[in-house]
């Protein structure tokens, strides 16, 4: 305590601070960096392994042989579906209690809140079918989920029949533990969360349905099915849950088994995974898949019906039937028997999955970076943000300012003139940045009628428009705030702005990082070094370009490009800026009907922010 009680040894040690902090930064940005690029390479890569010791076997027998069975039902599935233009309820009725099954229907409506031009629908009813295998040898209690998604526009034929299949072969069976639910939705997703939703009797998106007539057991685990051809050359796992949520590892730990052992190849953000993991091509491969489940995880959204199971604490995954050019093709009777084992082996579940790890990432199936060797890549990016006690010494350590150098024998507090118009200074910055945020959240929905009114544009073209429209316009906030803050505020006006902007964002994104470590990674990779550099003096065209190109927007256009060029498709620049407009609306489109948080985090929190060291850079 003697040391900061000290005038003299407080100076001293603010001077070796101040030197010391420009290279520490660097050093500190730099390690994160070198430490995230590093994650793909053993042995902070490590092999995959099974925590929960019901599921540590793949010692069962699966019996399924009903793939002539499955293609019939998919025949019969796809020929009443063009018949009657939509899902054919009573059709899945009829089988699905053919089969033995306690067959339900639910029919639900969403209005939403503009319309879906990438689906082509706004105003969307349909009905959900499922039927319940009950539980022979327990009470209805516990449940697991094998669930098809039918959308208007996919091809998803296949998985029904092998729905159907597998539910006529489970019928047979008598060591059922737990109750099986074979669900079929309508308009992919939006059913899957009015089923959810209604299983669980609450309402958290404002979708109207109508009550469940029957209901299982708490649901522990679910399985999702995506096959568009009658063979598959592998099976995609997707793992990416709403708002970055991802299941238990020891989910996909027992599907990648069971697929080893019936000899299927699976893929993970469709790449292969690398055989030869002590050269270097093994770990550069592993960095690309990484790559990608970040860009995926970090947007937010659910990347398939498991998504939306994960909000309510059932661990889901969503497989991807992939016909493509390989060589070896496997057939639905492969793909059945992987489901019943992983269905067989989560029946012996006594409790929910929870041994193993619920924050990873992922370079390939057969290998994960935990959470405790990732984490410090973020952490050295936010020490970054330490120059704020820079800042904060040159505020309020008498020592340190360029007036006091020539050195005194104690500290001398800022005059009370200085301190008051370093407190006045911030409040107009920081209450107009909230309120152009609020402004940037609020009115694009609301306003869209009044927009497509006034000109010729449709309702998703008019919320696009005007997001960018008041992206833009924050840009003004310095001229705006120049009116009401003093022209005779001191350089240090500036400072203390630019202090409490760096503590918002190190807050915010600190936040962000133990919730969505994807997302919070790249905005700090992106914003923070600007964040550090921007001040009023210097090269100011280069500090206002290195703050544009790493704004929110940006980061989300850059994102997109890096995304495509690791899925070995890169865009051209007019194909990216169309794909940028549709991920914003998609993003203001999953936030009011799943409940994303991407969108209200950028609007509400990150760009009013961002808008604080704008204004510093252009402080009078």
């Amino acid at each position: 305590m003697g040391l900061l009680s000290d005038p003299v040894r407080r100076r001293a040690l603010a001077r070796l601070v101040l030197r010391l902090n420009a290279p520490l930064c660097v050093l500190s940005y730099v390690a994160g960096i070198a430490w995230f690029l590093a994650l793909a390479f053993p042995p902070l890569t490590q092999r995959t392994y099974m925590s929960e010791n019901a599921m540590g076997s793949t010692m069962v027998e699966e019996q399924f042989a009903g793939g002539d069975r499955a293609r019939g039902f998919a025949r019969d599935f796809a020929a009443h579906r063009r018949k009657s233009g939509a899902l054919p309820v009573a059709w899945l009725e009829r089988t699905m209690r053919s089969v033995g099954l306690e067959v339900y229907t639910q029919s639900f409506s969403r209005k939403l809140p503009f319309p879906d031009e990438t689906h082509e629908r706004y105003m969307v009813s349909g009905t959900n079918v499922y039927g319940i295998l009950r539980a022979p040898r327990a009470a209805s209690t516990e449940s697991l989920v094998l669930t098809v998604p039918c959308g208007p526009d996919s091809t998803n034929s296949q998985a029904v029949g092998l729905l159907l299949a597998l539910a006529a072969h489970f019928r047979g069976q008598i060591y059922w533990a737990k109750d099986i639910i074979f669900l079929v939705t309508e308009h992919d997703l939006l059913g899957t969360e009015a089923w959810l939703e209604a299983y669980h009797d609450v309402n958290v998106t404002g979708m109207q349905s109508s009550p469940l007539q029957g209901r299982a057991g708490a649901i522990q685990a679910a399985v999702a099915l995506e096959l568009s051809s009658d063979v598959v050359t592998s099976l995609d796992v997707a793992v990416e849950g709403l708002n970055g949520q991802l299941p238990n590892l020891d989910l996909l730990n027992l599907f990648q088994t069971f697929c080893q052992k019936g000899g299927l190849l699976c893929t993970l953000q469709g790449k292969l995974q690398a055989q030869d993991w002590t050269s270097i091509d093994g770990p550069l491969q592993g960095l690309q898949t990484l790559l990608l489940m970040v860009l995926q995880q970090a947007s937010g959204r659910p990347h398939g019906p498991h998504g939306l199971f994960l909000r309510y604490r059932v661990e889901a995954l969503t497989l991807r039937g992939i016909n493509s050019f390989r060589q070896y093709k496997y057939d639905l009777v492969a793909v059945g028997k992987a489901l019943e084992g992983v269905f067989r082996k989560l029946n012996h579940l006594l409790e929910r999955l929870h041994q193993s790890f619920f924050f990873y990432l992922l370079p390939a199936l057969s290998r994960f970076v935990s959470i405790g060797l990732y984490m410090p890549a973020a952490g050295f990016l936010l020490l970054v943000l330490g120059h704020a006690l820079e800042l904060w010494m040159q505020l309020h350590e008498a020592g340190v300012g360029p007036e006091e150098a020539g050195g005194a024998s104690g500290p001398s507090p800022l005059p009370p003139q200085a301190q008051g118009i370093g407190l006045a200074s911030l409040v107009a910055p920081l209450l107009i940045s909230q309120a152009m945020g609020l402004a940037l959240y609020v009115l694009p929905v609301l306003g869209q009628h009044v927009a497509t009114q006034h000109f010729p544009v449709a309702e998703a073209e008019a919320v696009v428009l005007t997001l960018l429209a008041i992206y833009a316009a924050g840009l003004a906030l310095p001229h705006n705030t120049h009116w009401v803050v003093s022209t005779q505020a001191s350089d240090r006006g500036w400072m203390a702005l630019k202090l409490v902007a760096l503590i918002y964002l190190a807050l915010q994104l600190a936040c962000i990082t133990l919730t969505n470590f994807s997302l919070g990674f790249l905005l700090a990779a992106t914003m923070v070094p600007a964040a550090a550099l921007t001040k009023p003096s210097g090269p100011r065209p280069l500090y206002g370009t290195l703050l544009v190109l790493t704004s929110p927007a940006a980061t989300l256009l850059g994102s997109l490009f890096l995304w495509r060029e690791l899925q070995e498709a890169p865009l051209s620049l007019a194909e990216g800026w169309q794909l940028f407009l549709a991920a914003l609306a998609q993003g203001v489109l999953e936030h009011h009907t799943y409940g994303a948080l991407l969108f209200p985090l950028l609007a509400l929190g990150l760009y009013p922010c961002w808008l604080l060291f704008w204004n510093v850079l252009f402080w009078k």
